[in-house]
């Protein structure tokens, strides 16, 4: 199985450092109680996330799929399928993962959108 999380983890390292110190970058998880996807993210992710690298650029914020939109975010369009991972900058919508892809898909994923957003 080919672990995409490596390459990102060294790169983000390095964003880490040149990230503009007042951006306020969020990780939301549009997740719904009874998801199957949302459980297997807490028993893969969850626990870790807040220890990574990618959890400490863009901590994790959760919200519930079938409430209003926070006031404090803004997003392209609402949030359907769940888990739907929302990376915000300041509050606004810069990328999503709709779905959870599995461990390894995740962080590569999430890798590229916080290398983008970092840019």
């Amino acid at each position: 199985m080919i672990n995409l999380r490596t390459p990102f983890f060294a790169a983000l390292a390095v964003l880490s450092h040149v990230a503009p110190a007042n951006a306020e970058m969020t990780l939301i998880m549009a997740e719904e109680h009874g998801c199957v996807w949302c459980e297997r993210w807490n028993e893969e992710i969850a626990p870790i996330y807040p220890k990574t690298d990618e959890g400490k650029l863009a901590p994790l914020r959760r919200i519930d799929v079938h409430d209003p939109i926070p006031e404090d975010l803004t997003f392209k369009s609402k949030p359907h399928f769940t888990p739907t991972f929302i990376l915000v900058d300041d509050g606004i919508e810069i990328s999503r993962i709709e779905g959870y892809p599995g461990e390894d898909f995740f962080w590569g994923l999430l890798g590229l959108m916080l290398q983008e957003a970092t840019k």
